[in-house]
């Protein structure tokens, strides 16, 4: 029944892309594979980012009262994500003065930060212009309607309804497509929005546990 069901939509789709004018359709579609494709790669990049930040900085805190250092940095290499990053960058300093390793570890997380919202604006793209294409696609359906007026020299609504027909379904896919891309961007940034968080929350707790490391020293 569901297989049923999803081929008489997908059917119906198909129909009406076809009756929408093909190439401006075909537009808006392509402007939802490539804004999808770009979605996709960041979801994997933001998923693969996101670690147990807390198990991590508890780990480097127990090196650090061992005085492994080298320990800790090793841990952090072998950790994937931003998070591990600003860490190590922080250890990396660590024999320096608090100021200066607060300057190299902020510095560091704004370019980690560049490379989570990396191909958003993308997508941000792909967003407006969908139903910017959907727009257009009206415009000419428009016209289409007035020329078929002209050469008829009849304003019957059988004549009008053909390219009226195609500027409200291109309008239509194109504002479609526009709102599954800001769905999946919406989501992208609420990743990104957590990752930050951990990486704020982790530079606070790495500068506190090299200050205990220091003041034992």
């Amino acid at each position: 029944m569901t297989y049923i069901l999803t081929m008489g939509v997908m059917t119906a789709l198909k129909v009406k892309f076809i009756e929408g004018n093909a190439g401006f359709m075909s537009l808006v579609a392509l402007a939802l594979v490539l804004g999808l494709a770009f979605c996709i790669e960041r979801i994997i990049y933001l998923t693969m980012a996101e670690i147990n930040a807390r198990k991590l900085m508890n780990d480097i805190e127990a090196k650090l009262e061992k005085k492994d250092v080298e320990g800790a940095k090793d841990l952090c290499r072998n950790t994937r994500g931003p998070v591990a990053s600003i860490c190590y960058q922080g250890l990396m300093h660590i024999n320096e003065k608090p100021d200066d390793i607060q300057r190299s570890v902020t510095n560091y997380g704004s370019v980690q930060t560049s490379n989570l919202e990396k191909g958003c604006s993308w997508i941000k793209l792909f967003i407006a212009m969908a139903p910017s294409l959907g727009f257009l696609g009206t415009v000419i359906g428009m016209v289409m309607s007035f020329d078929n007026i002209q050469a008829a020299g009849d304003i019957s609504p059988t004549i009008v309804a053909g390219g009226m027909k195609v500027a409200l379904i291109t309008t239509i896919f194109g504002i479609i497509v526009a709102l599954i891309l800001q769905c999946f961007y919406n989501f992208i940034l609420s990743k990104i929005e957590s990752i930050t968080i951990q990486m704020e929350e982790s530079y606070v707790t790495l500068m506190d546990i090299i200050t205990k490391y220091k003041n034992k020293g």
